[in-house]
């Protein structure tokens, strides 16, 4: 600090630094600045999304509806689309469609037609098929057939294939 200027005073505040010395003022300032911005961003993100996650739990109809909504709230910066969305997010909308279907199918079996597979939704793969009356009845015969063997080898005194 020997390299004072004549006109300066004699004692300077801690955040005047000398000449060529780092300024850790204006890092921490810039740190906690970068962090304050970022925070806010993630807050004002996970506020705007509100809507959104809100009707990811209902149909998927009104959740693209909202979610629609909610992007051309946030290009536009219009509120009034994120108020919309948020209100029709706390709404449950009825379903109509389900019952609809269910009246159509059971009207095609009335009428001994056979209903057609739902396009709206996928095939169930992994979902067994249903076991028919004459699958019961080999699959029960087959059962009682190995009982009475077991039972049979068990009198013996022998062992299953021997």
């Amino acid at each position: 600090m020997s390299d004072l200027h004549s006109a300066a005073p004699h004692h300077l505040p801690g955040f005047i630094t000398a000449p060529g010395d780092t300024d850790a003022l204006m890092l921490v300032v810039g740190v906690i600045l970068l962090g304050a911005v970022l925070l806010v961003g993630n807050f004002y993100l996970h506020l705007h999304t509100m809507p959104e996650r809100m009707a990811h739990k209902s149909q998927k109809f009104q959740f693209e509806i909202v979610a629609v909504l909610g992007l051309l709230a946030l290009f536009t910066h219009n509120h009034l689309f994120w108020v919309i969305g948020l209100f029709l997010a706390m709404i449950d909308l009825p379903d109509f469609s389900t019952p609809l279907r269910k009246i159509a199918g059971a009207v095609e079996r009335m009428a001994g037609v056979a209903p057609e597979p739902d396009a709206t939704e996928a095939p169930d793969i992994t979902a067994p098929h249903a076991a028919t009356v004459p699958d019961v009845a080999k699959t029960s015969a087959a059962v009682d057939e190995i009982k009475n063997r077991i039972e049979r080898d068990l009198k013996r005194g022998t062992p299953g294939n021997a």
